[in-house]
């Protein structure tokens, strides 16, 4: 190898191998700080692109389960309140059954009368507030129920469907007009009343398997997105005990480098001793 004082062919290599043990020491530290072997597209196009991809059905999918945690609040606020009607029915058939006795002074119906509006008051006043976040599936003001979102192309819906159970309605047929004051009256109030608590038993049936559903769809979304996030990672996430172990080792062939790098530094001294004097 030729020695001169223009040329360090020994400090240029060494230099290269340190510069390359640094970039790679860099990109290590990178991933530790970070915890992503894939932090960006220059580190992988395509691994990049597809966790891009599932990120946005993640995010998507927290979306849906906004809503149908909503539907499911929606639903339970109906159930609650189809519950209260149904054993204010109940109360209602026992204060009709009472107004058909014969023997009943005048007083007394009214008294039943008067406790049987009050339970049809209590029964619309339920109704109409059995509202959460603006939704009301009871109260007459909806025909078609309300859709919530299944996918995160929303693309598909489950339906939470209306029950009107305002008075004189097709679910709840007594209403304010009945009256208790003549035994006729208390036995026209009795049928109707009858039907009503049969449909709406039904309805709190129906309300309650779309509840089901709802719930379960719920569960099934929850773990979509676990999934989902567990397989992201698969493909970004770096692995620390390797990457611990890689920092160290990098460190050290960084100290070797720059001790390699020192040495052939001073080389061209060599060439001074050449022309010392004896």
């Amino acid at each position: 190898m030729t020695n001169s004082v223009h040329t360090n062919n020994s400090a240029a290599i060494a230099l290269q191998n340190l510069t390359r043990t640094n970039d790679r020491l860099g990109d290590v530290q990178g991933r530790i700080s970070t915890g992503l072997k894939v932090q960006g597209a220059k580190d992988n196009a395509a691994i990049w692109a597809i966790a891009q991809k599932q990120r946005a059905d993640v995010g998507a999918l927290s979306a849906v389960k906004q809503s149908l945690d909503r539907a499911t609040s929606i639903a339970d606020v109906a159930l609650s309140t189809g519950e209260s009607v149904s054993d204010l029915l109940n109360q209602l058939k026992e204060k009709v059954v009472a107004a058909k006795d014969t023997s009943l002074g005048t007083q007394s119906r009214q008294l039943l009368n008067a406790d049987f509006q009050a339970l049809l008051k209590a029964i619309s006043s339920a109704v109409q507030n059995a509202t959460f976040d603006g939704g009301n599936i009871l109260n007459g003001s909806l025909t078609s129920g309300i859709k919530f979102l299944a996918n995160a192309d929303a693309s598909q819906f489950v339906t939470l469907s209306a029950k009107n159970l305002t008075l004189g309605g097709a679910i709840v047929s007594v209403s304010t007009a009945d009256s208790l004051l003549t035994v006729t009256g208390a036995t026209q109030a009795l049928s109707r009343l009858d039907s009503s608590i049969g449909r709406l038993n039904a309805s709190l049936g129906e309300i309650g398997a779309q509840a089901k559903q709802i719930e379960a769809h719920n569960t099934f979304v929850t773990k979509l997105v676990d999934t989902l996030e567990s397989g992201i990672g698969n493909l970004v996430d770096a692995d620390l005990a390797k990457e611990s172990a890689r920092l160290q080792a990098l460190q050290v062939q960084q100290q070797l480098g720059a001790q390699s790098l020192s040495i052939a530094n001073q080389a061209p001294q060599i060439i001074l001793s050449l022309f010392r004097g004896g």
